[in-house]
């Protein structure tokens, strides 16, 4: 059974830091693209970065480009979001998903797996 198990996730005031994790266990997702979506209350799931297996190719949405780093260990089957100059507007539940694909993870019908949630809140 696949499992992605999220942590990192909390309140922090603007202009902070997280570092979330995904850690999946059940089966090595070394080959597949790994990445974090997120969804704000009343809002769509969107996606915010995504990362090759290799580490050598880094996709980022606009809203989050310059502020946050996704990179993974694949000897530990983990993949990480590191969130700097956190904004109000980056509230959200921020879900690890693995690809259904070897090169791309971009829309939320790419995604074979989905991890349970972190919840992230920035104060103003």
């Amino acid at each position: 059974q696949v499992q992605l198990v999220e942590s990192g996730g909390g309140l922090v005031q603007a202009g902070g830091s997280l570092r979330l994790s995904c850690t999946a266990s059940g089966r090595t997702f070394s080959r597949y693209v790994m990445g974090w979506f997120r969804q704000a209350p009343g809002k769509e799931r969107e996606f915010a970065a995504a990362i090759v297996w290799s580490g050598a190719n880094t996709y980022y949405a606009d809203s989050v480009k310059g502020r946050f780093t996704i990179s993974r260990d694949n000897a530990k089957n983990t993949v990480y979001l590191q969130m700097n100059s956190l904004k109000s507007e980056d509230t959200a539940v921020y879900y690890c998903a693995v690809s259904k694909f070897l090169t791309s993870l971009t829309e939320v019908g790419d995604v074979a797996y989905w991890g349970q949630g972190t919840q992230v809140t920035v104060s103003s």
